[in-house]
């Protein structure tokens, strides 16, 4: 069965950097668009980045453009998230996602919290 487990998170300060990594299983990998997702307590799940099956097409929402970076390693099963320049708007539980067909697979999450 589809698997989707990430890592990476954790406290960091305002300005800082972390790198999250989901790491996939069950299902081929590089068929799929991936996707991270987050969500701030009170706030509905927000889409991050995305990033296509070959890692042609990237997207980004608008409040992280410039400051994060998606990519994938199709023969580790693995979809990253570099974030830089860190605020603490950006605490949140981050998610990684895919669809097959129409059913969105989802990780338990990490939490990432930028305070000082």
């Amino acid at each position: 069965q589809v698997q989707l487990v990430e890592s990476g998170g954790g406290l960091v300060q305002p300005g800082g950097s972390l790198t999250l990594s989901c790491t996939a299983s069950g299902f081929a990998f590089s068929c799929c668009f991936m996707k991270w997702y987050r969500q701030a307590p009170g706030k509905e799940r927000e889409l991050v980045a995305s990033i296509s099956n070959l890692g042609l097409t990237i997207n980004y929402a608008d409040s992280v453009k410039g400051r994060f970076t998606i990519s994938r390693d199709n023969a580790k099963n693995t979809v990253n998230l570099q974030m830089n320049s860190l605020k603490p708007e950006d605490t949140a539980m981050y998610y990684c996602n895919t669809r097959k067909f129409t059913t969105d697979y989802w990780g338990p999450g990490t939490q990432v919290t930028v305070s000082s």
